[in-house]
């Protein structure tokens, strides 16, 4: 490609929205839309400088760090390719949608990439006072299948324990979907009659009822243009499951009391905390309506697989539930909530810090008070011995990490399984070794 071609694609990029690089073979970029010069430049020069340099700080390509590499991925396939990953940006650390494609010229070679990053606003890897909050490999697998489903109108099945912010999951595909302008309307499913169901999603006409005064719109009028969130749809009675079946088969529903079909218009994002294969088998859910509603399911993690967000989640939730706001947590307090199990996930973590913020008088929250009101004793955390090594004494974190690093080393040899072992990413584990060595690589 020639370089007039080149400042043809360079122009071309400056007229779209998203923030685009052009980049060579050699992962160094060749040019920069302005999109990614104010959301990602910072000031400084980008041209000649290498995309990994930028993104993560690098000095080697993201393969090479134990990252994923679209570019490398895009080289190999001949075929565009989409990756989620954590960016610095000039506002910080961020969760960007990376899609890389590759350029050939006039005679089939392949000379360029295409990069575009679409900032992940659904999403922070920073303390934020609302919205998903996470850095983890789980919280960010979890995340790219919602990046991957938002576009789509397709059907959502959230599964997870309870307490794991399933709701907050429907807004993000919510929010990054086509439909995002229009009303997310949630309905909860515990408890629900035959009665209470029709009558709340579908509305009722006038006189259809003692009592219906007026004519009352439903939820799933409610929602049009929209998204409708069923909340714990495994609660369903069957009777209830046939009539949410019909409804999605048909695209149509009737006021109670009313004669004229009605089309609806909304996305389904349901949500469970019950194995509803295991219901299917039982024959206490629908076969049908099981597979209506699992199209695409998303698992949202449990505290316990994504341990590492727990201090991140904890500066979260103290800014959403304090009403004295500036207040923080002591270091020790951040060190005995991570050490906790949550058997009741975010909800229980979230309910210890509101419990914490209406007993604290200080400005900060240490870990005695969080102990005092805490429902259960912390769960021990294993002793170092099961770790292969034995501490005769207190020592700083850092050094009983590294040791334990060490340790787990000689146990997988392979750094990929090792970190699959410990439940954390490979650039993770990369980090920690530099870190606990003072920087050393």
């Amino acid at each position: 490609m020639t370089p007039h071609l080149l400042g043809d694609l360079v122009a071309f990029l400056d007229s779209l929205p998203e923030p685009r690089i052009v980049m060579d073979t050699d992962y160094r970029i060749v040019g920069a839309n302005r999109a990614y010069v104010r959301d990602f430049g910072g000031g400084q020069p980008i041209r000649g400088r290498t995309c990994y340099e930028i993104s993560h700080h690098f000095s080697v390509p993201c393969d090479q760090a134990g990252e994923s590499c679209p570019l490398k991925a895009s080289r190999e396939s001949g075929t565009a390719q989409r990756v989620l990953h954590l960016h610095h940006t000039p506002r910080g650390e961020e969760h960007v949608d990376v899609e890389t494609t590759p350029i050939h010229d006039e005679a089939g070679r392949l000379v360029y990439f295409v990069e575009t990053m679409r900032l992940v606003r659904q999403a922070s890897s920073r303390p934020a006072a609302q919205g998903l909050v996470g850095r983890s490999p789980a919280f960010g697998r979890m995340l790219e299948r919602v990046l991957r489903v938002a576009p789509s109108d397709a059907a959502v099945l959230l599964l997870g324990e309870t307490g794991t912010g399933k709701e907050l999951v429907a807004r993000a595909v919510h929010e990054a979907g086509e439909r995002g302008k229009g009303p997310f309307v949630a309905v909860d499913c515990v408890g629900l009659t035959e009665t209470l169901f029709e009558s709340e999603l579908f509305g009722y006409e006038k006189g259809a009822f003692t009592g219906a005064a007026a004519r009352k719109q439903g939820l799933v009028e409610a929602a049009s243009g929209g998204t409708l969130f069923l909340d714990e749809v495994g609660e369903l009675p069957l009777a209830l499951q046939a009539k949410l079946l019909r409804l999605l088969e048909s695209g149509t529903y009737r006021r109670v009391g009313g004669l004229e079909a009605l089309a609806a218009d909304f996305r389904i994002v349901a949500a469970t905390h019950r194995d509803l294969g295991e219901m299917v088998g039982a024959g206490t859910f629908r076969r049908d309506l099981y597979y209506r509603l699992n199209v695409f399911p998303i698992r949202s993690p449990a505290l316990h697989e994504r341990p590492e967000d727990i201090p991140l989640l904890a500066a979260s939730l103290l800014e959403r539930v304090d009403r004295r706001p500036g207040r923080r947590f002591t270091p020790a307090a951040l060190d005995w909530l991570a050490a906790r199990h949550y058997p009741g996930n975010i909800r229980e973590l979230r309910n210890l810090i509101e419990r914490a913020t209406l007993m604290a008088d200080g400005e900060t929250l240490d870990a005695e008070l969080l102990a005092e009101v805490a429902d259960t004793p912390a769960r021990p955390a294993a002793g170092p011995a099961a770790a292969g090594f034995v501490l005769a004494e207190l020592r700083p974190l850092a050094e009983v990490e590294a040791a334990y690093l060490d340790w787990a080393g000689t146990r997988a040899s392979d750094p990929a399984e090792l970190a699959g072992r410990l439940g954390i990413s490979l650039r993770t584990l990369y980090r920690k070794r530099r870190l606990n060595r003072g920087g050393a690589g």
